[in-house]
């Protein structure tokens, strides 16, 4: 099966401790296996024994359980000990390696791919899966292996002691054979459909907690009671469909396998009437049975676990599969140094092969330091023209250009590292406020931390917060206003020092102190760069080199506010109507 295949992949590295684990865990469980037989030997062999004194019988007694006390209280804990601590040590660091590769992996999935799918399926593949993969190694790899040598050699023993009892006693087994077959071929179907609906209960409930504020707003407590419920009595028919299917497979199992030792019974029975069979060799058998039969009632547990399992791995693969929609070109280079200049080489760019362009036919041509502002109306094409600099989308035709080479000749990573950005909703970690600030570059020292916030109007706001720039921010910064949000993203692009800068509404929303202060560190901050700046607010870029006016994703306008003012055209009507507001 290639599914399990790849896993095994992940497991190689520590195959040699899974090994010994097994050799461990056949010890420990061989030792139990000494039950019966000691059984046997005290009824046979010391209590039915006609010609020994009752003290001889006691002192042979007594010097038997003083081994099995040795083997059981002294050797049999460490075993369990190591058997345990080395299984779940395994298993773990598989886990780590698994998860490890995914966000790896989940970083160098495009924007594309996290604007179709919620956050909380990928939570939920990321921890909730692959942690159900673990009793594919517990219980595949080992459990299942131990349960097996324990029926072999439960069979073994059983054989020496009496070969046509031991036939009798595996009577019902190949009727347990077909039953597990049967009953479990839907198991994987029913459970990573039951799995897909829990992720559905948790990507909805993800975002409902991040949108919390809304719910309370708009007074929707009902209706979203109402969806919530829709999507948990869907988990709800499934898990109960799974459910159904499991009962009834154990029902079946579990009647086989009890019938066993009735068998036995019956058999051994009339054999010990009649004189064929020693009463401690019956009383062991039935010991045996129960040992044979427990292990094939735990198999069907694992069936039921590795059918999960292996559910769980169709759905971490199916994420460690997606495509990445930009990545490197075999022959791509490091980008080095960065004079600024961008060109727009009849650039078409549509968000899907199917939807219609975004932008269409752009040509523009940007120097070293320059800075260009863009305008237009919402869903001009603004964003979208200046997300294609970082590479977050790739051109449908044409090209974009870095200093004359196209920008797909680059290594990504190198690329972005070139190019600093501030957002109109920047996203701050739940950390600290100067952690934040190092995103900008995570080696830099406290003394230049302290220099960018400085440079970004935030050092005095942050020095007020309760332990400074060790303040936890919240998640998403919630317990900074926007203006302090802002004035701390912009301190990490400072500290970045990019040869390059796109401001995306990054003045927008904000009170008038806040937008000077932000204005001020902004003007700043562009100093000396290729600049791209998208705002609403007319009165913000006056300032600007070059003045593009976008609409329906063609360059309708080019110039000075100027110029454009004298044009009098789409960027005189825009202004003045503004002016008048």
């Amino acid at each position: 099966m290639g599914i399990i295949k790849r896993y095994l992949a992940f497991v190689k590295p520590y195959r040699w401790r899974i090994i010994g684990t097994l050799l461990i865990g056949i010890i420990k469980f061989a030792i139990p296996l000494l039950i019966p037989f000691l059984m046997k030997y005290v009824i046979d062999d010391i209590i039915s024994v006609s010609n020994m004194s009752a003290d001889e019988k006691t002192r042979k007694l007594f010097v038997t359980m003083i081994i099995m006390l040795v083997i059981f209280a002294v050797i049999r804990p460490p075993i369990e000990y190591y058997r345990q601590y080395f299984a779940q040590w395994t298993a773990s660091k598989i886990l780590y390696d698994i998860r490890d590769r995914l966000f790896t992996h989940i970083q160098k999935l495009s924007f594309k791919f996290y604007s179709n799918t919620r956050a909380g399926e990928v939570i939920s593949r990321v921890i909730n899966d692959v942690e159900s993969t673990k009793d594919f190694v517990i219980t595949g790899l080992m459990n299942l292996w131990l349960d097996a040598a324990t029926v072999v050699i439960a069979i073994g023993i059983m054989l020496t002691m009496d070969i046509p009892l031991t036939f009798v006693s595996l009577a019902v087994f190949p009727l347990y054979m077909i039953s597990v077959k049967y009953f479990f071929g839907n198991l994987r179907r029913l459970t990573r459909e039951r799995s897909q609906a829990l992720a559905e209960v948790q990507s909805y409930l993800h975002e409902r907690v991040q949108g919390m504020s809304v719910i309370k707003s708009f007074a929707i407590e009902d209706h979203e009671q109402t969806q919530f419920d829709k999507n948990n009595s869907n988990f709800l028919q499934k898990a109960i469909k799974h459910t159904n299917w499991t009962a009834k497979a154990f029902a079946v199992v579990n009647t086989i396998t009890d019938i066993a030792p009735l068998i036995v019974i019956a058999y051994a029975g009339y054999q010990v009437i009649h004189g064929n069979l020693t009463l401690g060799t019956m009383v062991a058998f039935m010991g045996y049975v129960e040992r044979l039969y427990n292990p094939l009632r735990r198999l069907v547990n694992s069936s039921t676990t590795l059918t999960q399992s292996i559910a769980s791995m169709d759905r971490v693969f199916e994420l460690a599969d997606e495509k990445y929609d930009i990545d490197d070109a075999p022959d791509a280079v490091e980008v080095k140094e960065v004079n600024g200049n961008i060109q727009f080489d009849h650039v078409t760019f549509a968000y899907d092969t199917d939807e219609k362009p975004v932008l269409k036919n752009i040509n523009l041509n940007v120097k070293e330091g320059e800075t260009i502002a863009l305008v237009g109306m919402s869903g001009g094409g603004k964003s979208s023209l200046v997300s294609l600099i970082p590479r977050f989308y790739d051109v449908s035709e044409g090209a974009v250009l870095l200093d004359g080479t196209d920008i797909r000749k680059f290594k990504v990573r190198s690329l972005r590292d070139k190019i600093g950005m501030v957002l109109q909703d920047n996203i701050l970690f739940s950390d600290s406020v100067k952690e934040n600030i190092l995103l900008g570059k995570p080696d830099s020292t406290e003394e230049e931390v302290i220099r960018a916030a400085k440079a970004a109007n935030a050092h005095d706001f942050i020095m007020e917060l309760p332990k400074g720039y060790e303040t936890t921010v919240g998640e998403r910064g919630v317990k900074l206003s926007g203006g302090q949000k802002q004035r701390v993203a912009i301190a990490r692009v400072f500290l970045k020092n990019p040869p390059i800068l796109i401001l995306d509404e990054a003045t927008s929303a904000l009170d008038l102190e806040s937008e000077h202060l932000i204005q001020e560190a902004l003007d700043e901050l562009a100093k000396n760069r290729t600049t791209f700046v998208i705002a609403h607010r007319l009165s913000t870029i006056t300032h600007a080199d070059r003045i593009v006016l976008i609409e329906h994703g063609e360059i309708v306008e080019v110039g000075t506010h100027q110029e454009l003012m004298e044009k009098k055209g789409h960027y005189y009507d825009l202004f003045q109507v503004q002016q008048l507001n």
